[in-house]
């Protein structure tokens, strides 16, 4: 079946003798314009041939990257967005020489710890994004690169239809991220984690189910366990997981047959031992405070009777089947329309927030509540068939119909989990993205433009912003028209300047939100490990502030500065992953915004040489278990960080010369009073000239009456071969054919030095005796190139102005190197400058706070407190288009908070409404709502804020005050 073709690709990648011959005659034979254009005709020819089936392969950002760097060096590419597309391979990409890239490293695309349990098999990381993290590659290019580079590990992907019609093309996209159930055996209550395509059959669920449980398909029912609560008997063999409404995350309940009875006996102590009680009590979020004093907890605990009661015999009084959490709180049944809470189906707070926002906007109440099927687009490719329109119209006409009690979004989830699978299961997720995807979709189910015509932009020429401004805007509108172009988009002006020629460009942007940056600086702190190659101090972590868009000759500069290199020294640096050396950061040009925060960087001090030099890396291995079982075999794995020191090309090298060289790296390391090769060496050498025959009359004439350290050690003699030979470091060469030598055995042998490699590798193997001599623990631990800590209360509590925010978003800044601008008149890109200026706003302003800063694993987030306006937000001043006269002026009605850390986070909203001639702020807190102070909306919790216009005709300005005249932009009730 298909899982199981995906979960059998994942374990490849492995290469043979013969394949690694036909690898290195490929890249003998192909330059970097022969592999370029090869992949170039694979690329066009996939992209007219897709459909469903195919597969599609996964590769690292970085890595593809490189290449492209590689194969287009001395060219330019106007594609900057990170995805693969044939322009790519047209148009021209680098001006600066590049190396070969090495090996195919996916590793940063994969989750470690989940990894390892090899009956799921490889587990991708769940914050992932194309165009950033990864490229997808069509079978055919994925197959070349492999041939010619090797790596892994291989991470293939299907083609499937998204879409309800299963012929059209645009509804085609690759399923990344398998659906992951967890199967629960009734009555012994066991489980298995699988994973299998949404497009997989019911049929093959039970199969996969029986075979995780050692059952037969006779014996057996399955039930669609969300939320642990029995939902629909899974029976239909031939209807998929996706038309089933099964989403990411979920269980599902394997019943025994004749045993049904023991599926709910003891409800809770069942649910408690099988770790969730979500069908019982609200999700927790009893440590949280809520603005206002309020807590964030009012879940009840409801008796197992009630739940059973149900389950199986339909739904409460007001129709909510789902409503079986016991909600307390503001009762809204009776009550004015739009103070209606959402149910928490388990970490959907940040879902539930950015509905709020979103239904409680005027613009949008009044088109979902009137007739707005006429502009729903089922043929859009782009869009979901008009289903993610109608399911949050219907969503919204619920939440303002009046005398209802908190609903269940449950309809709606389902429905965006088809359509947006990032969104699916039980992790918690950013309101702000789930709020662009719901604008985005929104509009392109809405756009009543059916057949959107190809227009070209034309060059300013000269034209005056007025004339050009408005041209871009009506080519956008006769392409995208809906009510979220009406209410939510706006028009900046782009202005890039080349730092070459001075050539400028100006163009006219659409916008649906700004997001603005919390920290508005130009510079950032870096973290590198540094080391003495020659053996005269310990590694020790070094930081420094260098510019955000430096270069690597700025870092090093710095770290120089900070570290006292002395003359005839030098800095090498060089990025560590997989306890090996990555990659020697040799270029000084390279762009420090290619380094992420969570790399590691390794600093080596070494000596200038004139004469050809290359690296020898040492790397360190140990020998540890292959699995947490104490039965497995013993494998050697790397660990701690690599040692560097040069080595000159001209220079004839040893076996012995290398253990020199080793030892004296090593030799700070040296626990005292342990014997090591390097003590032993200098021990030796003093025997041999008589200096110290007996070390205790030494001892005694110097009137210390001990003995030496390195004798002290173990009481052993230096001198006795046997000794000698068990401190030989035991090393492992390895050749430019990929063989190992013993260097421990072969120290006459002269080492023949690659003349094409920039390294030659060595692997130290530590025993556990040798490990008791060296104070190990300074290569242990790389330090991140920048370690979040939480903010100090004092530096939370500090206000940054919302106006601050803007000027930083609107600031000139240099591109970062993924937008490297094509300069027509230097015919080459260019790293230019760019400059934001307002100029057309829009009906209703989104405003994102850029709280968390992301790197490939994990996001941090910052707790600056933002000083917003709640009235009168002037941006006058910061529009560009000055043909009116009116203030731009706007009044906040709604925010999505989000409160606590990344791991335990709780998002909730604040609503600006007018209930019987009374303009309040309510929090709404997942089925919880109250009132709350004016005072109490402003918090360091403040995530999306949404602005109302204030119309210019309808303002008068009286001693700072603002009135309004014939226009409410506070939502009433319909």
């Amino acid at each position: 079946m298909a899982t199981e073709e995906l979960q059998k690709g994942e374990s490849g990648g492995g290469t043979g003798e013969e394949k690694m011959m036909e690898n290195s005659i490929s890249m003998l034979k192909l330059s970097p314009e022969e592999e370029r254009l090869v992949i170039r005709d694979s690329v066009f020819a996939a992209e007219s041939q897709c459909k469903e089936g195919d597969t599609f392969y996964l590769i690292t950002q970085r890595w593809w990257q490189h290449w492209l760097q590689y194969v287009n060096q001395g060219m330019a590419t106007t594609t900057n967005d990170g995805a693969l597309h044939s322009s790519e391979f047209s148009e021209l990409a680098c001006s600066t020489a590049q190396k070969r890239p090495p090996a195919i490293d996916n590793s940063d695309l994969i989750n470690d710890a989940t990894s390892e349990d090899s009956s799921i098999g490889i587990e991708l990381l769940d914050t992932l994004v194309e165009g950033r993290d990864y490229v997808l590659l069509p079978e055919d290019v994925w197959k070349q690169l492999f041939m010619w580079y090797g790596g892994g590990p291989v991470l293939p992907r299907k083609v499937i239809n998204s879409g309800l019609s299963q012929t059209e093309l645009g509804q085609l996209t690759v399923e990344v991220y398998l659906l992951r159930l967890q199967l629960i055996y009734m009555p012994k209550r066991e489980r298995s984690i699988i994973r299998i395509s949404k497009k997989e059959t019911i049929r093959e669920l039970h199969r996969r189910a029986c075979d995780a449980f050692n059952l037969d398909m006779e014996q057996i029912s399955i039930w669609d366990y969300y939320g642990h609560r029995k939902h629909d008997l899974m029976n239909n063999m031939d209807k998929t997981l996706d038309d089933a409404n099964i989403q990411m995350g979920q269980d599902i309940l394997v019943e025994l047959l004749g045993n049904e009875s023991d599926t709910f006996g003891g409800c809770l102590s069942s649910l408690q031992e099988n770790g969730s009680t979500s069908a019982l009590i609200e999700p927790s979020k009893s440590s949280m405070s809520i603005a206002g004093g309020l807590s964030a907890s009012r879940g009840v605990f409801r008796g197992c009777s009630t739940e059973f009661s149900q389950n199986h015999y339909g739904a409460s009084q007001v129709g909510e089947v789902d409503n079986s959490n016991g909600i307390c709180g503001v009762v809204t049944r009776g009550a004015a329309g739009g103070l209606t809470g959402l149910l928490n189906l388990g970490n959907t707070c940040f879902m539930n927030s950015a509905i709020q926002c979103l239904v409680h906007t005027p613009e949008f109440a009044r088109y979902f509540r009137d007739d707005y099927h006429p502009d729903i687009n089922k043929n859009n490719p782009l869009g979901m068939v008009g289903e993610l329109a109608l399911a949050f119209g219907e969503l919204l006409r619920k939440l303002w119909a009046p005398g209802r009690t908190p609903i269940s979004p449950r309809p709606f989830k389902s429905k965006l989990a088809r359509f947006a699978p990032q969104f699916s299961g039980y992790n918690q997720h950013d309101s702000q993205e789930l709020l662009a995807f719901l604008l985005d979709g929104l509009h392109e189910d809405l756009n009543r433009v059916k057949h959107k015509p190809y227009i070209k932009s034309k060059d300013a020429d000269g034209r005056l912003d007025e004339e050009v401004a408005d041209e871009y805007w009506a080519n956008h509108i006769a392409r995208n028209d809906s009510i979220i172009v009406d209410v939510c988009q706006g028009q900046y002006k782009s202005t890039l300047i080349c730092p070459i020629c001075a050539k400028v460009s100006v163009t006219f942007d659409p916008f649906m939100y700004l997001s603005l940056p919390l920290q508005p600086t130009n510079h950032r702190s870096m973290t590198v490990m540094v080391f003495n190659s020659d053996g005269t101090a310990h590694p020790e972590p070094c930081t420094v502030t260098v510019p955000k868009q430096g270069r690597c000759r700025d870092l090093i500069q710095a770290i120089s500065n900070a570290c006292s290199i002395k003359n005839g020294e030098k800095l090498l640096l060089a990025e560590i992953r997989g306890h090996q050396v990555h990659r020697f950061l040799e270029d000084p040009l390279i762009l420090l915004s290619t380094i992420k925060d969570d790399d590691h960087l390794a600093a080596y001090k070494i000596q200038k040489l004139v004469k050809d030099t290359l690296y020898l890396q040492l790397i360190h291995r140990r020998e540890e278990r292959e699995s947490s079982s104490a039965k497995s075999a013993m494998i050697s794995k790397p660990f701690g960080i690599p040692l560097v020191s040069p080595i000159s090309r001209d220079r004839r090298v040893t076996g012995a010369d290398i253990q020199e060289i080793i030892c004296k790296m090593l030799s700070p390391l040296e626990r005292v009073g342990t014997l090591t090769p390097s003590r032993l060496a200098n021990n030796t050498s003093v025997s041999e000239s008589g200096a110290a025959s007996d070390p205790s009359e030494d001892a005694t004439a110097s009137g210390t009456g001990t003995k030496s350290a390195a004798s002290d050690s173990m009481d052993e003699d230096p001198s006795d071969p046997k000794i000698a030979g068990t401190l030989e470091l035991p090393l492992q060469l390895v050749t430019e054919k990929n063989e190992m030598i013993d260097l421990s055995k072969e120290k006459e042998k002269t080492i023949s030095l690659s003349s094409s490699s920039a390294s030659i590798c060595v692997f130290l193997d530590w025993s556990d005796k040798l490990l008791e001599k060296y104070e190990t623990q300074y290569l242990a631990n790389s330090p991140e190139v920048f370690k979040y800590v939480p903010a100090t209360k004092k530096a939370r509590t500090e206000p940054l102005s919302l106006y601050t925010c803007l000027e930083a978003f609107l600031r000139e800044e240099p591109l970062v190197p993924e937008d490297m601008w094509y300069c027509p008149q230097c015919k080459e890109r260019r790293q230019a400058s760019k400059k934001l200026d307002l100029w057309r706003l829009p009906e209703v302003l989104v405003i994102h706070l850029k709280r968390f800063s992301y790197s490939r694993s994990m996001k941090h987030k910052l707790e600056t407190f933002v000083n917003f306006p709640i009235h009168d937000f002037d941006l006058t001043n910061y529009v560009a288009h000055k043909s009116s006269s009116k203030r731009q002026l706007y009044e906040l009605y709604a925010l999505s908070n989000h409160y606590g850390g990344m791991g335990s986070g709780h998002y909730t909203a604040h609503i600006k409404m007018q209930l019987l001639d009374e303009n309040r702020w309510y929090s709404f807190d997942d089925s919880h709502i109250s009132p709350i102070n004016e005072e109490d909306v402003k918090s360091a919790a403040a995530y999306v804020l949404f602005y109302h216009r204030v119309k210019g005709e309808d303002v008068t300005v009286s001693n700072g005050e603002h009135s309004y005249v014939g226009h409410n932009n506070i939502l009433t009730q319909k």
